[in-house]
């Protein structure tokens, strides 16, 4: 059933404590009744910081120009890749600023068959490498590709065009959804909470958007302000609680609302508070994406300013939230894809 709008307002307006805590503890009695207290990882790989686009909220788009920019060789990203597979991650999410020619887009074809093949086709794997042609997404795809995020930052077209320049398009970004849809991706979309311009009312239709359009992944997170960006003006008074409570409502209500849908706990979180990823999972997350990209690079992939665990190594990283998980009485799948119940069940 359709998600009833004026619910999903008087959800996300709440803003007293002890509701807020009914709120969380209703969507986290959800996903333990729908997909489970089971936390699947997904090992982060930032293959590049190179971009085409300059979203206006965005600390590695084209104009900025205290980003030193890289490309990681396709040794180094296959390195963290078997690195995951042999620490039993169940998958992978490549990721990187967009490009679309076709020295990139070959590259990450051979890459991803290479990543299939090294892990007998075990290691699953998520891209999230923007929009591009259908032919592409169908060739990364008939590489091993199997999972995609794209997330539409808004739902709302005008909001969409006050965090971009005029020429990124809204509706290219929503036709590129519908591809991957279309080609049999697990589709996965978000958007941010807290961006200017942003109202309750946008939320709740971002809520009913990723209804409407049958998707069956959230990465969703905060708008954190970074200083090299045109929305540089809201680091003045930044309020991390703020930030933080609505990042986790936003949570709750999908839960809430959508069931049975992959939600991540996003990295955005922890950079608001240092158990964010934590108290994401109690609100009705249930994937993590520890960052497995080399320490190297990382300084350099910045999308927001307070990004955690820059010069922390993939083993330091995964032990640490193991901890994280098993203390709040979680488990982690191991070895397993932990793929959409919304997309299996879909299929049947």
């Amino acid at each position: 059933m359709r998600p009833d709008r004026n619910e999903l307002i008087r959800l996300l307006s709440i803003s007293d404590k002890q509701e807020l805590e009914n709120l969380y503890k209703r969507a986290y009695q959800v996903k333990t009744q729908i997909v489970g207290r089971t936390v699947y990882f997904r090992g982060i790989i930032e293959l590049s910081n190179f971009c085409i686009k300059n979203c206006f909220y965005c600390g590695i788009r084209k104009a900025n120009p205290n980003v030193s920019r890289y490309m990681m060789t396709k040794d180094e990203a296959l390195s963290s890749a078997i690195w995951a597979y042999e620490q039993g991650y169940g998958s992978i999410v490549i990721q990187s600023g967009e490009r679309e020619d076709p020295e990139f887009t070959d590259f990450v074809t051979e890459l991803v068959t290479e990543i299939k093949s090294m892990s007998k086709g075990e290691l699953g794997i998520t891209l999230s490498l923007g929009e591009q042609s259908e032919k592409v997404y169908q060739d990364w795809f008939n590489a091993g590709a199997h999972r995609y995020l794209l997330r539409i930052e808004t739902s709302n077209p005008e909001l969409y065009a006050k965090l971009h320049p005029h020429d990124h398009s809204w509706q290219r970004r929503l036709s590129c959804l519908r591809s991957l849809k279309k080609l049999g991706y697990q589709t996965g979309t978000g958007v941010m909470t807290g961006l200017p311009y942003q109202t309750i009312d946008d939320l709740a239709d971002d809520i009913l958007f990723f209804y409407d359009e049958d998707i069956d992944m959230l990465g969703m997170g905060p708008f954190i302000p970074h200083q090299d960006t045109p929305f540089v003006d809201y680091l003045n008074g930044f309020d991390n609680e703020c930030a933080l409570e609505r990042g986790l409502k936003m949570i709750a209500v999908c839960r809430i609302s959508l069931k049975d849908v992959n939600i991540a706990s996003t990295t955005a979180l922890q950079a608001l508070n240092p158990t964010g990823r934590e108290m994401g999972l109690l609100a009705g997350a249930n994937i993590i994406m520890p960052n497995i990209t080399d320490t190297k690079y990382r300084e350099n992939y910045q999308l927001y300013e307070g990004k955690p665990c820059l010069d922390e190594n993939a083993s330091l990283c995964r032990g640490c939230l193991e901890r994280r998980i098993t203390s709040i009485g979680e488990s982690i799948g191991y070895k397993q894809w932990g793929d959409s119940r919304h997309y299996l069940k879909a299929r049947g």
